[in-house]
Order: C-alpha cells, then sequence, then structure tokens
C-alpha cells in the first residue's frame, strides 16, 4: 500500500461555530481526498505535532502533498502584511517544519496553490501578497463568485517535465483560485510554467532533485471535475507523482 502524507487545513476555535466550537480542527478537504486516493493508494492527514512524534509520520509516508488553503502570512517571507492579507502564521510554522523534516527523507513532494506557494518560501523566496494590486497587469487569477470555474490558458517550458506530461495535450488551460502568487523564486528553483497573459509563474521545480521529484503548481488539480475537458488532465499530474513514489519504493 503506498501511503501519500497529506499537510493539515485548520480551523481554529469559533464560539460561533455549533461543533467543537473552543477546539481546534485539522482537514482534508474533500475533492483533496477523492484526488489522492486510488486503489493501492491512501492520503494520510498529517496532523500539528512535536517534532518527535511527526517524525513517526514522515518516516512512513512515500511521499508528500501539500496541499491548498489559507494565505501564507507574509511574515513567513519577511514582510509586514498589507491591508486585510494577514495570512496564517499558525499553519506556516507548521507546515514549513513538514517540509524541512519531507525534503530530508528524499521522498517526492507535490505543493497544491498554497503548497506550491510554501515551497517558494520555504527555499528563501517571496510572494504577492495580493497579486491583483500587486502585479502590474496580473489578470483576475481569483473570483469568488466563479471559484474553481474560473481559468486561463498556461504555458509549459520547453523540455521540463510537465512540458512532456501535456504534449499533445487536447487543452492548455488550467482553473484558478489564488490571488498570491510567486513574486521571488527561492533558490534552487525553476520555472515549470507560467500564464502567458501576465507570466504569473504556475509551476515550479526543484533543481536539485530528479526533474519532478519535487514540484508545485498554482491551480487545483483536484477541483478539475467542475471544468472537465475545458482544462489539463488533472491524472496526468498526478500519475507523474506516483510514478516517482513507485520508483523510488521499488528501490527501497
Amino acid at each position: 500500500m503506498i501511503q501519500i502524507g497529506v499537510s493539515a487545513c485548520f480551523m481554529y476555535p469559533d464560539a460561533e461555530r455549533p461543533v467543537f466550537g473552543p477546539k481546534t480542527l485539522a482537514y482534508l478537504e474533500q475533492d483533496m481526498a477523492h484526488y489522492l486516493t486510488r486503489p493501492g493508494v491512501i492520503p494520510i492527514l498529517i496532523p500539528d505535532l512535536e517534532d518527535p512524534l511527526l517524525e513517526q509520520f514522515i518516516d512512513n509516508m512515500d511521499g508528500f502533498v501539500f496541499q491548498g488553503g489559507t494565505d501564507l502570512s507574509p511574515v513567513s517571507y519577511g514582510e509586514e502584511p498589507i491591508g486585510q492579507w494577514k495570512g496564517d502564521r499558525q499553519r506556516d510554522k507548521y507546515e514549513l517544519r513538514l517540509m524541512k523534516l519531507a525534503m530530508k527523507t528524499g521522498k517526492p513532494i507535490l505543493g497544491i496553490c498554497r503548497g506550491m506557494q510554501l515551497m517558494n518560501v520555504f527555499f528563501g523566496g517571496s510572494l504577492y501578497q495580493d497579486t491583483s494590486t500587486q502585479r502590474e497587469r496580473a489578470i483576475t487569477h481569483r473570483n469568488a463568485a466563479l471559484y474553481d470555474a474560473l481559468s486561463h490558458e498556461i504555458r509549459f517550458t520547453p523540455d521540463k517535465i510537465l512540458e512532456k506530461v501535456y504534449k499533445g495535450s487536447s487543452s492548455n488551460r488550467v482553473n484558478s483560485v489564488h490571488h498570491q502568487s510567486i513574486k521571488s523564486l527561492g533558490a534552487s528553483l525553476e520555472i515549470l510554467a507560467e500564464c502567458p497573459d501576465d507570466n504569473v509563474i504556475e509551476a515550479i521545480g526543484y533543481t536539485k532533485a530528479p526533474d519532478g521529484w519535487v514540484m508545485g503548481v498554482q491551480w487545483h488539480p483536484e477541483f478539475s471535475a467542475r471544468l472537465g475537458e475545458e482544462i489539463i488532465d488533472s491524472s496526468k499530474l498526478y500519475d507523474c507523482f506516483l510514478g516517482q513514489v513507485k520508483l523510488l519504493k521499488s528501490e527501497s
């Protein structure tokens, strides 16, 4: 059985919430759970634990997925928040610890939306706190009403892993549900895809690991059912990731 460790999303104590109001909830978004689960492959939510206990989870996983969700706190990449964009510093601390431990294992890592942004910050990069106001000529990358029905074209970097994965694809579009985006690229990272309309970075890879071993995408492959064939086939991305996981597992 292949076990994919997944970083947790959090809901913090809220007196107005009728269930578990005083408690912090750690969760895996349902579409993500469906996306990551296959015959012989199960996702396992990794809780926020102290390092000695967290390491037990890490050691028993075959690969790691960092899921989307709330903004990163600008404090996590050395900036002061602007306006309402405070982010989730508590989740950042947990996931940055998790990323450090996951990197030490040498096992494949996939970051999705926030997960890609977290990967960039882990390697010393920074983000636009609000793409629409901070980046000139940016198209709309997030619309609360449209949510995962919003899409735009994508341009893969020639001869890199995602260009090879999607060569001959019938679509060149992805969904778009983010308002933060990469400003400065982290050390030892390369661009795997961009939005051709405004050059916002849409996918990154780590250059000191095999091609595609550690990578992140800005779109949400787990939300692909909404637009279907209008966007690229999300299963190809996960097939690529699982191929890396199976390769390592077969060698161990």
